[in-house]
């Protein structure tokens, strides 16, 4: 299915009204009638407000409520699936009163939702990096959460079986190693398989400005890496679907039947600051900015700032030269990162935190760190060569190629990718 048929303008500051009234209570035919009344009598002032502002695919509830409507649904969903009450794609506060839940706001429509599937860093977004997510029961709703993180990647048929529809609304930030994009693909199989469509509720790409990296190859296959990408793709959510599907990329090529519901007023070069932050290491823009270029340095012995309140803005290790790298810092246990590496012990290196953004991936921080690290045969380890998706990258960087000459051994790859990435694109 498309959505090609859903362009009717919706507004976020009416839906604000419709969850608000029923989450009053009211369910009169003569209170229906009046909520409806109020619903038009600030439409006017929503279109002139609100017309030049990003619209996420949630907020168009009236777009896709009705291909819900006597259906069983799935939902792939964690903290970001959210339906704001005003329209905020810049909104700095994350009040918990200024949202409600995906999940909430259908049940209040009565739509039949009959369990959650949750991502990596689980439902509510509050697991580490890589920790299990187990199971378990959503305490506010009383509905089954299926976690998608850990051996049970791909819903099973069984987990299926009684769904009509499933809907997946989850941030992403446009990296290839960043692993919703995996459970998309994983989700998208699943249901193909069970005849089952999937529903994308679109969402801002905050990285979807630019186009880098080494494109991955197929030996190098992992769940931070599954697809022939580079690492910085510039597509949305919805957009990266339909590629799956194009590209033949689910088990035996088949195709998912897929509806996304497409964002209003975006541009791949908007600037779009996420209200609530995706995972729970990259806390500001800053660090989702940074995070393409810093998330290297997992697949080595260099610290990207678990551990403490700069998150992928810091890097450091007790194994880097202390008379080059004059910042430090000392990894500790904390919300976002329960054992971060070189927990407890004193790092040297940089702090990036107030550099200006990036526009392209900057390898000039690993290339330094490895240049400058006391023991270079311990720096790379195995992850490295399924975060980069090559082997090529780590042998450049022992080889002493500097970041211009790996730079253009990436570009017949990245020509040939936005070639197929413009057969995919919904936005400009």
């Amino acid at each position: 299915m498309r959505l090609s048929m859903f362009k009717n303008r919706v507004f976020p500051i009416i839906i604000g009204f419709v969850l608000v009234l029923i989450s009053c209570g009211s369910k009169s035919k003569d209170d229906s009638a009046k909520n409806n009344e109020i619903l038009k009598q600030v439409q006017d002032d929503s279109i002139s407000q609100f017309n030049d502002k990003i619209i996420v695919g949630a907020h168009q509830i009236d777009n896709y409520l009705p291909l819900l409507k006597g259906k069983r649904v799935g939902i792939v969903a964690n903290q970001t699936s959210v339906i704001f009450n005003k329209i905020t794609p810049s909104q700095k506060t994350t009040r918990k009163d200024s949202y409600t839940h995906l999940v909430d706001s259908l049940l209040q429509r009565n739509v039949n939702i009959k369990k959650v599937f949750a991502p990596e860093h689980g439902f509510r977004g509050e697991a580490d990096a890589g920790e299990l997510v187990k199971d378990g029961i959503d305490t506010k709703t009383n509905l089954p959460i299926i976690s998608l993180y850990g051996k049970n990647k791909k819903p099973s048929p069984e987990q299926l079986a009684d769904l009509d529809v499933v809907i997946f609304d989850i941030q992403d930030v446009g990296a290839r190693f960043y692993t919703y994009i995996s459970s998309l693909h994983y989700v998208m199989e699943a249901c193909a398989e069970a005849n089952i469509p999937v529903m994308i509720l679109d969402r801002p790409n905050p990285n979807g400005n630019y186009i880098d990296g080494p494109i991955l190859e197929p030996k190098h296959k992992s769940f931070v890496g599954k697809h022939p990408i580079p690492v910085v793709h510039g597509m949305t959510i919805g957009e990266y679907a339909k590629m799956i599907n194009g590209q033949g990329w689910l088990d035996n090529q088949i195709t998912c039947d897929l509806t996304v519901i497409e964002m209003q007023n975006y541009k791949h070069d908007n600037t779009y600051n996420l209200p609530i932050k995706p995972s729970p290491n990259l806390p500001n823009a800053k660090s989702i900015n940074l995070y393409p270029s810093l998330c290297f340095f997992e697949g080595t012995n260099v610290n990207a700032g678990r551990g403490t309140s700069k998150q992928f803005q810091i890097y450091g290790s007790p194994y880097l030269d202390k008379t080059v790298y004059n910042f430090k810092y000392i990894p500790m246990p904390n919300d976002g990162s329960k054992y971060p590496k070189h927990d407890g012990v004193l790092c040297y290196g940089e702090d990036l935190s107030t550099r200006k953004d990036l526009n392209q991936l900057d390898l000039s921080y690993l290339i330094k760190a490895y240049q400058n690290s006391i023991d270079k045969k311990v720096f790379f380890n195995t992850f490295f060569t399924n975060l980069a998706g090559t082997k090529a990258l780590q042998i450049q960087i022992e080889s002493g190629v500097s970041e211009q000459e790996i730079r253009e051994t990436w570009a017949d790859g990245l020509n040939t990718f936005k070639k197929v990435r413009g057969m995919y694109l919904i936005y400009e």
